[in-house]
């Protein structure tokens, strides 16, 4: 399988380990392994292949995680650059 690597600096995930139980979900969750679990704690494992989809902020019920969605989206980021918009996706445009 080919491993894909975002914008690392763009990468808006956050995780806030003293909220975390440990429960997995996000790592479950997430389809690019960015998390994993450890000693009953999460960890962001490959922050770079987050592509910011949200599935582990959107699963997490004790709000350990933080994500701005789309905000590493390559398609959302050139368009920002071409039209001087802040770069934002909401992915309804086919990226």
């Amino acid at each position: 399988m080919r491993e894909y690597a975002y914008l690392n600096e763009y990468v808006s995930l956050q995780l806030d380990s003293g909220k975390c139980t440990g429960c997995g979900l996000c790592q479950q969750v997430c389809p690019h392994a960015v998390l994993r679990v450890e000693d009953g704690k999460a960890r962001i494992d490959a922050r770079e292949r987050c592509m910011e989809c949200g599935a582990c902020a959107k699963n997490c019920a004790f709000d350990a995680l933080k994500v701005e969605a789309g905000v590493g989206c390559a398609s959302a980021i050139i368009y920002g650059w071409l039209t001087g918009k802040e770069a934002s996706c909401d992915c309804s445009g086919g990226c």
